[in-house]
């Protein structure tokens, strides 16, 4: 568990924003190399469609980001035969690639659905992965979905610094997590 002085990185969600134009998906695809090769479950972030609602002219339609939830307790760590997935003292869950033996226990103890299995290189086995907030760049450079989404759903940010944009979403604006009857402890917050 991170201490108040490390950081601890959490994204908020404001789903009346989204316009499901598929800019955060594409963006992650092409910063982290995915190949979905036509497969939509093969991705780091997507899109829940909830449908149109209302009678016309007044009609509503809602679309739901999803992506890994970045839990303090997440499901997938504790299940993993090799220690593959663990987490970072930052809060962010990761998959060691050359650990990882496509066992799939991670993808099938994920309450969110956050995990994929990439495709069979040849010689090798499937590996499991899922968002890491491109932790590879420097925290300076926001994830890749949240830099190219036109509307701004997504704010990221240090939950541990009062003054960080996430932290202040927080304070000012009701929220809640998904799925919060599973005691993940998830940092993906929607407002």
């Amino acid at each position: 568990m991170a201490s108040h002085n490390q950081p601890r990185w959490a994204m908020v969600i404001e789903a009346d924003k989204c316009i499901d134009c598929k800019a955060c998906d594409v963006a992650c695809k092409r910063e982290n190399q995915i190949d979905a090769k036509g497969n939509p479950e093969v991705c780091r972030n997507w899109i829940n469609n909830e449908g149109v609602k209302g009678t016309y002219p007044n009609l509503q339609q809602t679309f739901t980001p999803e992506q890994c939830h970045q839990c303090d307790n997440p499901p997938c760590v504790p299940v993993c035969p090799v220690q593959a997935t663990w987490q970072g003292d930052d809060g962010v869950v990761l998959v060691d690639k050359k650990k990882c033996i496509g066992c799939t226990l991670c993808a099938i103890n994920c309450p969110y659905k956050a995990r994929y299995m990439t495709e069979a290189r040849k010689g090798e086995t499937r590996k499991a992965d899922k968002c890491n907030y491109c932790e590879y760049r420097p925290k300076t450079k926001l994830p890749a979905c949240v830099d190219t989404c036109p509307t701004k759903v997504r704010t990221f940010g240090n939950l541990n610094d009062p003054n960080s944009d996430v932290s202040k979403l927080l304070k000012d604006r009701p929220y809640k997590v998904l799925q919060e009857d599973k005691g993940t402890k998830p940092h993906i917050f929607y407002i």
